[in-house]
């Protein structure tokens, strides 16, 4: 990521180049070959989005001579080598009237070099992308249907290599299929589905993804007199996607309300939501300064199992316009896309976030305040049940988030995963617990967020930080040992998740037969099996065993990830057929008989558990003060 990212930034032209060569100092010269100051010229045709093709033409200013071409491969928010440059096809360049050779680099594979003959001015290249399908993968994942698209400009540039991407100028078009609508953070200067762009920086550009389609619909969440207005841009696949409720629609506007009212300013001049509604695109989502691209079911805005399960999603993105996009660790730089970064601060980045997300969420009546202590149990849960906290600390699953989010689910609680979200929440609650016990009531982390994430209204830019300012500012809040904290919960090993924090603001961890909320949403949308903290396992839709806790009744039986369950007790498997036979076996005391097969080979496995169903809840502790419910109380005036 670069040094202002205005949207990932939006401060464009001369000015932009102004501001970055004060901030981040000298740059890389640009490469024998490259013209850095003319604007690159990107038209990209998505009228075959519904069969997941965009088409790209670049007009590349060029001096004769060498010229080396990249490829975005380091994606701001994506913490890894991300950029799907396996998705090219028919690249092909030009250069003076005629077809330019080219070479790609061996030693590395997201750089392409030319050598532009006499006379040319510029080099023009032509590429398709080929949009993957299916709900899996961050950017690189599903992206169109036949009713939408999600233009990511990073799938279709590229670039000169070496110049700092906000000295690289971009200026971008967009043809889209007759009818359709379309929003994005960047300035529009066409209208209809024939759209220019003003003139952006490369950082700029890839940071201001297109939402289109032909089922669209944009509702505002400011009033019109706000000078920095926020719009919720929604593509679905069906027209009936679109009909959320007035009340489901004002939680979102309180979420805005709730962000400001915490955060006390906005570093965005204006901020889009682009929501896309389908079941057939990749479900995540990813942050911009001034926008946030984020995925979710169809049936989003009109089931509640469904809006239960993501409804903390949006206040997470937004949260990141000012932890992650305004603020960000400095191992997060990456200047020009290539160069490999330091992500062992994602605890603060993406944990943090992950707490006033949820946090914000239960504020603004995304999340009930139950569902968001549901939420909590379960994080409790199933992070303290882990074996690979036994070798792993939390720094590490930071520090290799590029190898864990693409992680096989297999063993994946012996390895951790990306625990650095679900833990930093946990953590984050602890640090909040602790500020309020010390102040005796008086602060809390809202008053951390102030100082750290506030600062005053203005255009977007970026302020790195580092562990050092983090313990600074927590430390002037309230007094305390957080160096020593921080090096214990996060670079130590510990056995437990952070548990402590519960008790000190009235609740504690219990189990109950009762199946939570969180669940049963979960159930009903996905079909899963999760009987992770009775039997040990987790099962998918078609019975798969995702995995299985070690040590745990399952385990010590034989049964292993990748397994399939195919009949419970003597009968054909379903998930309804798995409860009866936990409940069962509580009240005879008999093992349960799973016939499972693994590969193509059958057994039978007798795990031995008759403590019935077990499920995480938070317990109130009636000696305590409730102060977790002051956390999630709302603040913003109504």
């Amino acid at each position: 990521m670069t040094t202002t990212e205005a949207g990932i930034g939006r401060v464009g032209g001369a000015l932009l180049v102004a501001m970055i060569a004060g901030a981040a100092g000298t740059t890389a010269a640009a490469p024998k070959g490259a013209a850095a100051t003319a604007p690159i010229r990107v038209a990209v045709d998505a009228r075959e989005a519904g069969r997941h093709l965009l088409h790209a033409k670049l007009t590349i200013p060029a001096k004769p001579g060498p010229l080396v071409l990249a490829y975005p491969k380091w994606l701001p928010g994506e913490h890894g080598p991300t950029g799907p440059n396996v998705d090219i096809v028919g690249l092909s360049f030009t250069a003076a009237g005629k077809p330019l050779p080219w070479t790609r680099d061996p030693r590395d594979v997201y750089q392409y070099r030319l050598e532009v003959p006499a006379g040319a001015a510029v080099v023009e290249a032509a590429l398709d992308f080929a949009i993957m399908t299916g709900s899996g993968g961050f950017t690189s994942g599903g992206s169109s249907t036949d009713n939408l698209v999600i233009v990511s400009w990073n799938q279709v540039i590229l670039y000169p290599a070496g110049p700092n991407g906000d000295d690289i100028p971009f200026s971008p078009s967009l043809v889209l299929p007759d009818g359709w609508k379309s929003a994005t953070a960047l300035e529009t200067t066409g209208s209809g589905t024939d759209l220019n762009y003003k003139t952006v920086s490369l950082t700029t550009l890839v940071d201001s993804p297109v939402l289109a389609g032909r089922y669209f619909r944009t509702v505002p969440l400011t009033e019109p007199s706000d000078p920095h207005p926020v719009r919720l841009n929604i593509a679905a696949d069906s027209q009936a996607a679109l009909d959320a409720k007035p009340e489901v629609l004002d939680r979102f506007k309180r979420l805005v309300a709730e962000a400001t009212t915490l955060y006390g300013a906005r570093h965005y001049r204006k901020y889009d939501f682009l929501l896309t509604l389908s079941d057939h695109t990749a479900h995540f989502g990813l942050e911009h300064h001034e926008s946030s691209d984020n995925r979710v079911p169809e049936r989003f805005l009109v089931d509640p199992d469904v809006f239960f399960m993501h409804g903390d999603l949006l206040a997470h993105e937004m949260t990141h316009s000012w932890n992650g996009k305004y603020r960000r660790p400095r191992g997060l730089q990456a200047n020009d896309y290539l160069q490999p970064i330091d992500s062992s601060l994602l605890w603060v980045y993406e944990g943090l976030t992950n707490f006033l997300g949820d946090t914000l969420a239960a504020r603004s009546g995304l999340w009930t305040p139950e569902q968001a202590r549901d939420a909590l149990a379960w994080d409790e849960a199933n992070l303290g049940a882990q074996p690979g906290r036994r070798w792993r600390p939390l720094v590490d699953t930071a520090t290799a988030a590029q190898l864990l989010y693409e992680a096989n689910d297999a063993w994946q609680w012996d390895r951790r995963s990306t625990d650095f979200y679900e833990e930093g929440t946990l953590l984050w609650h602890e640090v909040d617990s602790i500020i309020r016990e010390r102040s005796r009531g008086a602060k809390s982390l809202d008053d951390f967020c102030r100082a750290f994430l506030g600062g005053a209204d203005g255009p977007p830019e970026v302020k790195w930080y580092d562990a050092e300012e983090v313990y600074r500012t927590l430390e002037g809040v309230v007094s305390y040992t957080w160096k020593a904290f921080f090096e214990e919960r996060v670079y130590g090993l510990r056995k437990e998740p952070p548990l402590d924090w519960l008790e000190r603001t009235g609740w504690r961890l219990a189990f109950s037969d009762e199946k939570p909320p969180l669940l049963k949403a979960r159930e009903e949308v996905d079909d899963v099996a999760d009987e992770r903290h009775s039997l040990g396992f987790l099962l998918r839709k078609d019975a798969t065993v995702v995995d299985v806790f070690q040590g745990s009744p399952a385990a010590k039986a034989g049964l292993a990830p990748s397994m399939t369950v195919v009949a419970v007790n003597g009968r054909r498997y379903d998930r309804k057929i798995l409860e009866t036979a936990l409940r069962e076996a509580k009240t005879a005391h008999q093992p349960i008989e799973i016939l499972a097969e693994n590969g193509e080979f059958f057994h039978t496995f007798k795990v031995d558990w008759t403590g019935g169903e077990r499920y995480p809840r938070l317990e109130r502790i009636d000696s305590k003060p409730d102060t977790l419910s002051e956390v999630l109380k709302p603040r913003a005036s109504r």
